[in-house]
C-alpha cells in the first residue's frame, strides 16, 4: 500500500518522491491509518525494499490488501509517476467508496475517467468481472495491464494464453484487439498484437516493446503498428497442433473426430481452408480448425455450386453447436459488445477471398466452388504447399 491517512484526515501518498530522510523523521511524528478499514498501518522504510505502509498483524483489511508483491508496488508506482510526468491529472490507489473498490491508479484523459488496474498475480473469473462491471457503472473505463512476467514466450511469436490472460484483453480505440503488460524491473511495456490464437492454449502474436521512458499514453490507448499475420507460420503450428492432438486427444476432442469420421473425413486429410486465421476468432475458445471444421460440416458440405448460404440459419446452428458444448465461447470482460459470430462472418469473408464463396448481401452467400478434400497424405501436402504459395498474400490480410 502506498497511501495513507494521516491524524488530520489528509492523504499522504508514497508516490510523491519523498527523500528517506524525511521519511524517517516524519515516522517518529505522525501517525497513519489506512484510507479504507481506518487501522493503523505501520511505514516501511527498507533499504532493500520499496517504501511502503502496511498493516499490523490481526487487521481483516490486511487479508484483503496486503497480497501485494514488491513487483506489484513498484510497477503501480511507477506506471502513476509516468502518467503524473505526463501532466494527465492522476490519483494513487484511489478507494471508491461507492463500488467498495481501490484501483491502482485513477486517472482522467480525453474526457474520460479510467480505473488502471496492475495485476500480478491471478484471480478468479468472479472478481476480475465483477471489479470491471462495478468500473463500467461507475463511468469508468477499466484499464487491466497485466505484469509481464505473466507473459510467456513458447518459441518465436508464440505465446501460450490461460484464460485468464485472455480477460486483459482490450479494445482500442481503433478497434484493435491488444494484450497489454508491463514489466517494472525492466521498466517495459509489452502489448501483443494481432492475436491469433491456434489452440485454446497457444496464439501466434506480434510483441510490440518500448520503454515507459519513451511512450505516452496514447501508445496504450491506441498503439501503433502494421496488423499482419503470417500464414506459412500459421500453417505449421496448425499442423503441430494437429499432430500433437491426435496423440492425447480430450474427451470433447473425440467427440470431434467421431463425427467428422461419421462424415467420412479425416483428422491427417482435412483441407488447408479448414482452421483459417481471422482476426476475432480469439472470442472462441474453440481451436479454429475445429469450429470452422463445424462450419462446413453444418453449412457448405451437402450444397453444389450457385446453391445460397443463409448466414440467419448459419448462426442458429452455430448456436446449437454451442448448447451443446462443442464449441466454447471465450469470457473477455473488456469487449462487451463484441459477438463470436464476428469471427464467423470472418471466415466466410476468407473464403469469399478465395474465390469459394460469393456475398450477395449482408444475410446471403453463394457457393462458387466446393471445398476439396484430399484423400492422400501426399495430396494434403502438395495441396497445402500450393494452397500456402498462391494465398498467402491474401490470407495475411486478417
Amino acid at each position: 500500500m502506498l497511501n495513507a491517512k494521516t491524524r488530520s484526515g489528509t492523504t499522504f501518498s508514497l508516490g510523491n518522491n519523498y527523500g528517506r530522510e524525511n521519511l524517517l523523521s516524519l515516522r517518529n511524528t505522525e501517525k497513519f491509518f489506512c484510507p479504507v478499514c481506518g487501522e493503523a498501518v505501520s511505514l516501511k522504510l527498507g533499504n532493500q525494499r520499496i517504501h511502503h505502509f502496511a498493516h499490523r498483524s490481526g487487521t481483516v483489511c490486511r487479508d484483503i490488501y496486503e497480497s501485494e508483491t514488491i513487483y506489484h508496488m513498484e510497477g503501480k508506482l511507477q506506471l502513476y509517476q509516468w502518467l503524473k510526468g505526463q501532466q494527465i491529472p492522476v490519483e494513487l490507489e484511489y478507494f471508491d467508496s461507492i463500488i467498495g473498490q481501490r484501483p491502482d491508479i485513477v486517472f482522467h484523459y480525453g474526457g474520460n475517467k479510467y480505473a488502471l488496474e496492475f495485476q500480478c498475480s491471478p484471480i478468479t473469473e468472479e472478481i476480475f468481472i465483477k471489479r470491471t462491471d462495478s468500473y463500467y457503472q461507475q463511468d469508468y473505463i477499466p484499464l487491466w495491464i497485466i505484469g509481464s512476467k505473466q507473459i510467456k514466450a513458447k518459441r518465436s511469436n508464440v505465446f501460450t494464453l490461460s484464460n485468464f490472460h485472455y480477460f486483459f484483453l482490450r479494445e482500442t480505440k481503433g478497434r484493435q484487439l491488444i494484450l497489454p503488460s508491463y514489466c517494472p524491473e525492466e521498466k517495459q511495456f509489452q502489448i501483443l498484437t494481432s492475436i491469433l490464437p491456434y489452440s485454446i492454449k497457444n496464439t501466434i502474436a506480434n510483441s510490440l516493446h518500448f520503454s515507459i521512458q519513451n511512450a505516452g499514453i496514447e501508445d496504450i490507448l491506441k498503439p501503433k503498428w502494421i496488423a499482419h499475420s503470417n500464414f506459412s507460420k500459421w500453417s505449421n503450428e496448425i499442423e503441430r497442433f494437429t499432430m500433437n492432438w491426435s496423440l492425447h486427444p480430450s474427451p470433447d476432442q473425440n467427440r470431434f473426430l467421431r463425427e467428422i469420421y461419421r462424415h467420412n473425413l479425416n483428422l491427417y486429410l482435412l483441407p488447408p481452408e479448414f482452421g483459417l486465421p481471422v482476426h476475432h476468432s480469439l472470442l472462441i475458445q474453440t481451436p479454429a480448425i475445429v469450429w470452422q471444421t463445424y462450419l462446413y460440416l453444418d453449412a457448405l458440405e451437402d450444397l453444389s455450386p450457385n446453391d445460397l448460404i443463409n448466414l440467419k440459419e448459419v448462426e442458429r446452428n452455430f448456436n446449437n453447436r454451442i448448447k451443446t458444448k462443442e464449441i466454447t465461447l471465450r469470457t473477455l470482460p473488456q469487449i462487451p459488445k463484441e459477438t463470436f459470430f464476428l469471427a464467423v462472418k470472418e471466415y466466410f469473408l476468407q473464403l469469399e477471398r478465395l474465390g469459394i464463396l460469393l456475398k450477395r448481401n449482408d444475410t446471403m452467400y453463394q457457393l462458387q466452388n466446393r471445398i476439396y478434400i484430399p484423400t492422400s497424405n501426399r495430396e494434403k501436402e502438395e495441396r497445402r504447399n500450393e494452397f500456402i504459395r498462391k494465398n498467402k498474400t491474401i490470407l495475411a490480410k486478417t
